[in-house]
């Protein structure tokens, strides 16, 4: 029996598919074991979106072989379809696969093995254009369980490198998401997060088209799970009927994501978002206004090109004057074959890291603000299935987003248990709180 490692590089799409490729390898025979224990064959999902995702990308071919110098690596993922001539160039790498290639790896792999096929099999993405499925089953080290519903985007934002990694957008059909959906219900999985590339754009390629408002009107009334997050969606896909089903939904949870950017409107304009920061400030503050104790979370770009201090301010005191819950900040990363990789008006790279830093503080502030205003209140906490190091403490999720530590309990069995927890003190890391009564076990 060979072992097998899978590092995943980058976003929950990836990190679907790797599950997915887990999952089929271990049906086949293979042992899956953890990436420093230095496998037999060593597979690394790569992802492209920033600089830095490249550099942990080859970081982790690096690793394998220093682990185990006579490992097979394959690399596939985003980075492997967009340039695969910079792991070529790499010694030790002994295959890449493209993102089509991807989901073949377990029937390639003996083929791969026995040294029988191409060095490089990355094909032209663009010509997808029909949903490939990668059923998952089991979930290894997760509670909640994930769902890839869509893949690929249509957009062309003139910093994104994504569609020429992933393809024009296609979906995954309603009938299989409903069959998908019972199945992990069935299998004990309370909650399903609900991921794509560009998830708002889901059922656009059917004909005739479906919508995402038309697939969470089902999911409400089927026999799905009672917690299903939705991973995140563009602010242009917020219709009238997605912010009402949203607002009365008992089973979508209370958490949005918001890819924004940017909020100076010319900063906007570059970048081709097709929205201004005064479209941004109404759909907050609706979504605020509809959805109870909503957590609304944020991408945010620095550095793009021509973003002055000043447009830099005009982003940083709108998000500082809404009530965001947590933001992930990117430095603006240049993409070869993207618009703005062209622009001429660059932003010093030491500028962007103390942009960023200031950004990042501004979301830590956020994210105690959001925390500070349910001590004292009850919320309801998904267990994860394994406790926090050190302390030895429960810990979970609120339906929307807070990471939970019970104080108490700990004697319960409460693994994937939803809970009730009454919430008695906060810091930076979440939120701490005490089992109400009637609800353990």
């Amino acid at each position: 029996m060979k072992t097998v490692s899978i590092a995943t590089i980058g976003c929950k799409v990836n990190q679907f598919e790797s599950e997915a490729l887990r999952a089929q390898l271990q049906e086949q025979g293979y042992d899956l074991v953890p990436f420093e224990s230095g496998a037999d064959i060593s597979i690394i999902n790569t992802c492209t979106v920033t600089h830095r995702a490249d550099f942990d990308s080859k970081q982790r071919v690096r690793k394998a072989l220093r682990k185990n110098p006579n490992t097979l690596v394959i690399v596939t993922g985003c980075y492997s379809q967009v340039a695969s001539e910079d792991f070529a160039r790499m010694e030790g790498v002994a295959y890449l696969l493209g993102n089509r290639e991807k989901q073949r790896i377990p029937t390639l792999l003996p083929r791969m093995v026995r040294g029988e096929l191409p060095k490089i099999q990355v094909s032209d993405i663009h010509q997808e254009k029909t949903f490939v499925e990668m059923p998952v089953q089991t979930f290894h080290q997760h509670t909640r369980a994930f769902l890839k519903i869509q893949d690929g985007c249509n957009s062309h934002c003139s910093y994104c490198i994504v569609p020429q990694a992933r393809g024009p957008s296609r979906s995954l059909s309603l009938t299989k998401i409903m069959d998908h959906l019972k199945n992990l219900k069935d299998r004990g999985y309370k909650e399903v997060v609900l991921t794509g590339v560009h998830i708002g754009s889901y059922g656009w390629d059917f004909q005739p088209p479906c919508t995402l408002e038309t697939l969470l009107q089902r999911i409400e009334t089927g026999d799905t799970p009672n917690r299903i997050r939705l991973s995140s969606i563009e602010p242009l896909d917020f219709s009238e009927d997605l912010i009402q089903i949203l607002s009365q939904s008992t089973k979508i949870c209370p958490h949005i994501h918001l890819p924004i950017q940017s909020a100076d409107d010319e900063i906007l304009r570059r970048m081709g978002r097709g929205y201004e920061q005064s479209f941004l400030r109404k759909l907050i503050e609706r979504l605020v206004r509809s959805i109870p104790d909503v957590s609304i979370g944020a991408d945010l770009m620095v550095g793009f090109p021509g973003e002055t201090e000043k447009r830099f301010k005009n982003t940083y005191q709108f998000i500082e004057s809404l009530p965001f819950s947590y933001l992930h900040v990117f430095p603006f990363s240049r993409r070869k074959g993207t618009l703005a990789a062209q622009f001429a008006d660059q932003i010093d790279s030491k500028e962007i890291r103390h942009r960023a830093e200031r950004m990042r503080e501004l979301g830590r502030q956020k994210r105690r603000a959001f925390y500070r205003q349910f001590l004292n209140r009850t919320l309801r906490m998904l267990v994860e299935d394994r406790r926090e190091k050190g302390s030895n403490r429960w810990k979970g999720l609120s339906q929307n987003y807070i990471p939970i530590y019970l104080v108490n309990g700990l004697d319960l069995a409460l693994a994937n248990q939803e809970e009730n927890v009454r919430v008695t003190a906060w810091n930076d890391r979440g939120v701490f709180g005490l089992l109400a009564e009637g609800w353990h076990g």
